[in-house]
């Protein structure tokens, strides 16, 4: 039974179903422990079965954290001409990877 469910973290939405590994902002847990997150849709590949929330259905997704990591580096460079005034900066986000156990 192929379920896919759009949950909401951290103001983003991603597409998921059983098994998935994604990478979303970092969320305040260990690894290994399980977190849930908010269901808005799900949707049947096989019986074409949708389930809207409104804002979100009453089923939660668990994943399980596996790993905390940083994203590429982001170089913010300003540049202001006859003043010779020149800064760099960069930046990593902050990220976790979590599977998707249930939905």
């Amino acid at each position: 039974m192929n379920t896919h469910g759009v949950i909401d973290v951290g103001g983003k939405q991603y597409i998921v179903q059983k098994g998935d590994t994604i990478t979303i902002e970092k969320q305040e847990a260990e690894e290994g422990s399980k977190i849930s997150f908010p269901i808005h849709m799900l949707f049947n590949e096989e019986s074409k079965e949708v389930e809207l929330g409104a804002p979100h259905l009453q089923h939660t997704a668990t994943a399980e954290v596996i790993e905390h990591l940083k994203g590429d580096k982001i170089r913010v460079a300003k540049f202001k001409s006859k003043v010779r005034s020149r800064t760099v900066r960069g930046f990593r986000a902050q990220l976790t990877k979590v599977q998707i156990t249930n939905i």
